[in-house]
């Protein structure tokens, strides 16, 4: 944290330098403000960054949420494609290497739509905060998400064939034409009687619950928190930290000027401590309010955002299991580094 905040605190500790220099030096006693507008103007800053926090953790546990049911209805359709894809109902057998050859291009073809959709989910928006601020921008020198290391045809070429990506790359939402080759799949094998009609509906309505979660985790990457309320809160803040000093500094010109009736030397510096405290209150409020605006994009890639990287490679994992390859087949999870999950 105080390294996240280094060049705010240094930037704190200047301001209120600048204002205890001109008040000791200048003997500008006059320039001071009373505490009661300060304070109404500090209550309203603090409910206001109270008032944001809570959203910005809301969009956090949403997403969080939409990706855990993103593994609960992964795992299910990996179960059910492997258990419903049979030669119960064709009217002419398929081989065990044609069934398996079916139920294998499913699933790897739900896993290229979980690389498509964290692809998505990492694409920069001008109002993120990892595009601009500059210690978010040290950090991501350091951790990078795997999405900004390679391109989405790359990751793709494992998972699909070449007509596949042909087209999912001819579309601008890759994810939802990786769903609709999925369904189109289902009806080809429904056809072909390889899969029973009621198994038909219901690996339907498991795609139907994916474009759900899909469209709730694009709603919160495409709609930022508003940006009338994210930006008066950031500049409520700075007017409070800016006059902030004005009320501080002769309260503690008071405190001093009392003490001198009993120690001098005390009594004359006690106004420089002014310093410590003032920068300790605008760092907690100016802290605070960064805390809830980095928090409004849980997908940017930022050290606190949901690790949908790691998510959808643990859900990639299973569904591979599932499927018997050994692990010498199947990758390992992408790996942490400085204690952060990706």
């Amino acid at each position: 944290m105080i390294k996240w905040t280094r060049f705010e605190t240094l930037l704190f500790f200047a301001i209120i330098s600048v204002f205890v220099s001109t008040y000791v030096f200048f003997n500008l006693e006059w320039l001071k403000i009373p505490w009661t507008p300060l304070a109404l103007i500090g209550t309203a800053v603090a409910f206001v960054i109270g008032f944001q926090n809570n959203a910005s953790y809301g969009r956090i546990w949403e997403a969080r949420k939409i990706w855990g049911g993103i593994v609960n209805t992964s795992r299910t359709f990996g179960m059910f494609v492997k258990d419903m894809i049979t030669n119960e109902h064709t009217s002419e057998k398929l081989s065990n290497d044609e069934l398996k050859k079916e139920i294998t291009t499913l699933t790897y073809r739900h896993i290229a739509w979980m690389t498509a959709l964290r692809h998505a989910m990492r694409v920069a928006k001008p109002w993120e905060t990892v595009v601009h601020e500059k210690t978010n921008k040290e950090w991501n020198k350091k951790v990078k998400p795997p999405e900004w290391e390679s391109t989405l045809e790359e990751d793709l070429k494992f998972y699909l064939s070449d007509s596949d990506i042909e087209y999912v790359m001819s579309k601008n939402n890759k994810q939802t034409a990786l769903l609709y080759l999925q369904s189109d799949h289902l009806k080809q094998l429904k056809e072909k009687g390889a899969i029973w009609e009621f198994s038909f509906l219901e690996l339907e309505g498991v795609l139907e619950e994916l474009f759900t979660l899909q469209g709730k985790s694009e709603r919160i990457k495409n709609f930022p928190y508003p940006r009338h309320f994210a930006t008066l809160n950031h500049y409520f803040m700075w007017i409070f930290v800016l006059i902030l000093p004005l009320a501080i500094i002769p309260q503690f010109a008071e405190i001093g000027n009392d003490i001198m009736a009993y120690n001098t030397v005390i009594g004359k510096l006690f106004i420089w401590l002014s310093i410590p405290f003032y920068v300790i209150v605008a760092w907690v409020f100016h802290t605070m309010e960064r805390i809830g605006r980095t928090g409004e994009n849980p997908f940017e890639g930022s050290a606190n955002d949901v690790p949908i990287s790691t998510i959808a490679r643990g859900i990639e994992i299973d569904l591979r299991q599932n499927l018997g390859e050994s692990n010498d087949e199947i990758p390992s999870q992408f790996p942490t580094h400085y204690d952060t999950q990706m």
